[in-house]
């Protein structure tokens, strides 16, 4: 069963367009990771600086592998730089209907 791996990073208006690119980057890089599926970036209409990506990944075990794995990756360093506020992620699973 695929689970969902939701970051959420919140840059300050000074930051938002770097932000934004160094975001499309780290999920860019995930293509090449064993047990990504996709994802889905998505922008605050309010505070375009609050970004949500919601990804899916084969298991949770690959997603905290990568996670581990990337930690150190200039491009996180640099989305942690940028952001005002520890960047947040957490695991979710799709409930069934009814």
């Amino acid at each position: 069963m695929a689970i969902y791996s939701i970051w959420e990073s919140y840059f300050p208006q000074e930051a938002t367009r770097d932000g934004q690119e160094v975001t499309e980057r780290i999920w860019e890089d995930m293509r090449d990771f064993e047990g990504y599926l996709g994802h889905e970036l998505l922008a605050d209409l309010d505070d375009p600086g609050h970004l949500l990506v919601v990804s899916r990944w084969d298991s949770q075990e690959r997603a905290d592998q990568v996670l581990a794995e990337y930690a150190g990756h200039p491009n996180a360093a640099t989305a942690n730089r940028l952001a005002d506020r520890p960047r947040r992620r957490f695991i979710a699973a799709r409930l069934p209907p009814g």
